[in-house]
């Protein structure tokens, strides 16, 4: 189970689901943080409240500073591994490898290596705008579920696992960003586009069509090249974390038993 202290976990993810499905549902919404064009925003909040999470387990004990320079190690890695992707149709290295770690240190520790990995790779790559903050939150969710798995789970049917859910995690990613720019993307005479007055049901009918017809080119790449690396390569790098995990005898949040 999850410890004590990883409970700003839940807050944050509520504040996440709403910053990506608010427009459904509060179409007419007149609160700063809901309006589109200060989306940016949410990257103030998001932040801080992940590094929260990572404070809260150094107080409670549940991380110390080898966890901490780990967490710095991670991050650089996979904002280069960022770099060297660039996202072209959808082919994205980073994350079978934020996966893996993931995996192995457990849903905080991936949750903001996921959030600070993002922002980081974001200020190197010019990439900052309105669509940082939920790439951010995404990847955290990313890296945050996959450390739920069980940990109970090895050998060949823990790969399996990783790459159904790699499968899964990859398409939810371009979902979400779909959702969060889909709104302000098509304009109101488009048969795809999202209308404020119209139900929620609707509005996902159009959204879906939208998504698949134009993302499928990215979403299906991302996902057969994160299942492929992680397929070739989980074994030894699982092997070799858990191994650094024993051997520094670091301190990280309880992976579900």
């Amino acid at each position: 189970m999850l410890r004590k202290n990883t409970f700003i976990l839940y807050p944050i993810t509520i504040l996440g689901l709403i910053a990506f499905t608010w427009p459904l549902y509060l179409p007419e919404s007149n609160l700063f943080i809901l309006r589109g064009e200060n989306a940016k925003w949410l990257a103030t909040i998001i932040l801080p409240l992940a590094i929260l999470v990572f404070v809260l387990e150094i107080n409670f004990g549940s991380l110390d500073s080898k966890s901490v320079a780990l967490l710095g190690v991670f991050t650089a890695l996979i904002s280069a591994l960022r770099l060297l992707g660039a996202g072209a149709i959808g082919i994205e290295p980073v994350w079978f490898l934020l996966i893996l770690i993931a995996r192995v240190f457990g849903p905080s520790f991936g949750f903001t290596l996921g959030i600070t990995s993002i922002f980081i790779s974001g200020l190197i790559t010019g990439g900052v705008g309105p669509w940082l903050a939920f790439q951010m939150m995404a990847a955290g969710w990313v890296a945050m579920f996959a450390g739920l798995i069980p940990r109970k789970i090895s050998g060949k049917k823990e790969i399996l696992i990783l790459c159904i859910y790699a499968a899964i995690a990859t398409q939810v990613f371009g979902i979400l960003m779909d959702l969060q720019l889909w709104p302000w993307l098509i304009g109101a005479d488009s048969q795809l586009a999202y209308l404020p007055s119209d139900s929620i049901t609707a509005n996902l009918h159009r959204f879906f069509i939208f998504h698949f017809a134009t993302s499928l080119a990215w979403d299906i790449p991302r996902a057969i090249f994160t299942i492929v690396l992680i397929a070739t390569t989980a074994k030894p790098i699982l092997i070799t974390l858990k191994r650094a995990e024993f051997k520094l005898g670091l301190k990280t949040t309880a992976h579900v038993k």
